[in-house]
C-alpha cells in the first residue's frame, strides 16, 4: 500500500527542491503526494501562512515533507501582519511535534568545504535534539510603544518528554544545554533532566553545558558531542552553527516528531532557508532535501533500507565529485538530482 505524504513546497527555492525530492522518493517506494500552499505562498493565496485545510490534510497524512518558507517579500515588524514562520510554528503545535532531530555528520568528500580543519571535523557524528513547542517562541508576547517582552515558559512535563527522547537516541552521552547560571527556566530544565537521567537512564552519561560554552565547544571540539539536548531557542541557534561543520547549511536535514503512538505524522524539512536570492536559477542544492526525505523514510515511515539507500546515493554522488555552487562547484539542481538518481 502506498504511503500518503503531504508536500509543502513553500517559498523561494522550495518548489525547485521539492520536485526532485519526489523523484528520489518514487525511485525507492510507492507514495501518493498531496500538495498544499504553505508559508508566504499561503499568505498570498489565503491571507494566512497555514490554513485549516492544510493542517487537516497534514493530520490525515502518513508524513509531511516541507521544503522552505519565508523571504523578504513577507518580512515585517508589524505585529498583526501574517508572517511565513508563523505557519511553521502553528504546524508544529497543531501536529504535536515537540522533538526536532538534526543529525550532523560531515561527509569525507566535503571535509575541504568546511571552514574548520579536517582534523577537527573528521569523525564528527552528533545529533541535536531540540525541544520544539515550548520556550520563548511560544510564550506570551507583549508590545507597547516603548517596550516589548517575550515570556520563556517551560513545564516539567515538556522537559521530561524531550529529555527521554534524547536519552533514548544517545549512544553514550547526552550533553544538556542550558543557561542555569542566569535563567530560572534553565534551572528547572537542569533539575528535570537530571532526575529523568537518574531514574530512567542511569547507563547513559549526562553532562550539563552552559549554552555559551556549548557554542564554543561545537567549534573547538565537535567530536566530543553525541547528543545535544536543548530547549527551543538555544537549539535553533546551535543547530545552525553545527550545520557549518558539514561545509554548508545546504547539507543539513531535520525531523520533527511527536509521541511514540505512531498516530501523529512527523514533519521533515531541510534546515536551510528559502534562499530567495537564487530562486528560479536552477542552482539550489537539493541534497539536504533528499536527506530530509531519508529521515522521513526512517523515522516517519519506518523504511530503514530505503532511507539508507537514499543516504548512500547522496554520499556516492559527492564521492564522485558532485558539487553544487554552495559547495564550491557548478552543478545545477537538475545535475545533482541526476547524480543521486543514477545511484539508486
Amino acid at each position: 500500500m502506498a504511503h500518503h505524504v503531504v508536500t509543502l513546497p513553500g517559498d523561494g527555492i522550495g518548489p525547485e527542491i521539492m520536485a526532485p525530492a519526489l523523484e528520489v522518493l518514487r525511485a525507492v517506494g510507492e507514495f501518493t503526494f498531496e500538495e498544499h500552499p504553505f508559508g508566504g505562498a499561503s499568505i498570498d493565496a489565503h491571507g494566512t501562512a497555514l490554513t485549516d485545510d492544510t493542517l487537516d490534510a497534514c493530520r490525515r497524512s502518513d508524513a509531511v515533507l516541507l521544503a522552505a518558507v519565508g523571504g523578504p517579500k513577507w518580512d515585517t515588524t508589524e505585529p498583526s501582519a501574517p508572517r511565513p514562520e508563523q505557519g511553521l510554528l502553528a504546524l508544529r503545535k497543531g501536529l504535536g511535534l515537540y522533538a526536532n532531530l538534526r543529525p550532523v555528520r560531515p561527509l569525507p568528500a566535503l571535509y575541504s568545504a568546511s571552514p574548520l580543519r579536517e582534523a577537527q571535523i573528521s569523525g564528527v557524528d552528533l545529533l541535536v535534539v531540540r525541544e520544539l513547542t515550548g520556550g520563548i517562541y511560544f510564550g506570551e508576547k507583549v508590545r507597547t510603544e516603548d517596550s516589548a517582552s517575550d515570556v520563556c515558559l517551560y513545564t516539567v512535563a515538556e522537559i521530561e518528554r524531550i529529555a527521554r527522547t534524547a536519552f533514548r537516541l544517545a549512544r553514550a552521552r547526552v550533553s544538556s544545554v542550558d543557561k542555569a547560571n542566569v535563567l530560572e527556566t534553565s534551572r528547572l530544565w537542569r533539575e528535570v533532566v537530571s532526575r529523568v537521567h537518574s531514574e530512567e537512564f542511569p547507563n547513559v552519561e549526562l553532562e550539563h553545558v552552559l549554552v555559551d560554552n556549548a557554542a564554543m565547544q561545537l567549534i573547538s571540539s565537535p567530536r566530543h558531542f553525541d547528543v545535544l539536548l536543548t530547549e527551543n531557542m538555544f537549539g535553533d541557534i546551535l543547530s545552525d552553527e553545527a550545520a557549518m561543520l558539514t561545509g554548508s547549511i545546504g547539507m543539513l536535514p531535520s525531523a520533527s516528531l511527536g509521541g511514540g503512538d505512531g498516530e501523529r505524522p512527523g514533519l521533515f524539512e531541510p534546515v536551510h532557508g528559502s534562499a530567495p536570492d537564487i530562486a528560479g536559477r536552477g542552482s539550489a542544492n537539493p541534497l539536504a532535501m533528499f536527506l530530509s526525505a531519508a529521515l522521513m523514510l526512517r523515522f516517519g515511515l519506518h523504511l530503514e533500507s530505503e532511507a539508507s539507500a537514499v543516504e548512500s546515493a547522496v554520499q556516492g554522488a559527492l564521492d564522485s565529485g558532485l558539487r553544487t555552487p554552495d559547495l564550491g562547484g557548478e552543478a545545477s539542481t537538475a545535475e545533482a538530482t541526476r547524480a543521486v538518481l543514477e545511484r539508486l
